[in-house]
C-alpha cells in the first residue's frame, strides 16, 4: 500500500509546478553542458539557486501560520521565479540555446508567478481586513496633515 501522507506544501499546485520546472531545468542544463558554450557557469549556477529558492520559499511560506510571514515567503518565491525567467533570457542572449527551447520553461514560470501572485493577494487581503485601517503602531499615533494642506505647507511646519 503506497504511503499517502504529505506535507501541506506538497499539496500545492504551485509547489508541484516548481518541482516540474526543476526537472525541466535539469534536462536543459545537460544540453547546455554538452554543447560546451563558454561563460555560462555563473548563469547556470544562478538559475539553479533561484529555482531552488522559489521551491523552498513556497514550502516555508506555506508552513507559516502568521499571514504576513506567509506573504513575505510567497513574495520571495515569486521574485525567485522571475529571476529564473531572466536567467533563461540570459542563456538565450549568450547563444547557448534558441529562444524556442526555453518557451516551455517560461510558460511554467508564468504559471508559478501567477499562482504565487494570487496567493499573495489572497493573504494580503486577509491581513488588511484583520487590522484596523488607521490603527496606531507601537502605541504611537501617526501624525497626519489635513487633506486640504499641500506638501509644501507640511514642509514649512
Amino acid at each position: 500500500m503506497p504511503d499517502t501522507r504529505q506535507f501541506d506544501h506538497e499539496k500545492l499546485q504551485v509547489y508541484q509546478l516548481e518541482l516540474e520546472f526543476i526537472g525541466w531545468l535539469t534536462d536543459l542544463f545537460a544540453e547546455i553542458q554538452a554543447a560546451k558554450t563558454p561563460r555560462l557557469a555563473e548563469v547556470i549556477d544562478q538559475l539553479d539557486r533561484a529555482s531552488l529558492s522559489a521551491l523552498l520559499n513556497t514550502a516555508e511560506g506555506n508552513g507559516r501560520r502568521a499571514t504576513q510571514q506567509r506573504v513575505r515567503f510567497f513574495d520571495d518565491a515569486r521574485g525567485s521565479a522571475t529571476e529564473c525567467a531572466a536567467c533563461l533570457d540570459a542563456i538565450v542572449a549568450k547563444r547557448a540555446c534558441k529562444s524556442e527551447r526555453i518557451l516551455e520553461g517560461k510558460d511554467m514560470l508564468l504559471s508559478v508567478v501567477s499562482i504565487l501572485s494570487a496567493l499573495i493577494t489572497r493573504f494580503e487581503s486577509t491581513t488588511v481586513k484583520s487590522a484596523p485601517r488607521n490603527a496606531p503602531t507601537n502605541g504611537m499615533r501617526r501624525k497626519t496633515a489635513p487633506r486640504s494642506q499641500s506638501f509644501r505647507e507640511e514642509e514649512e511646519e
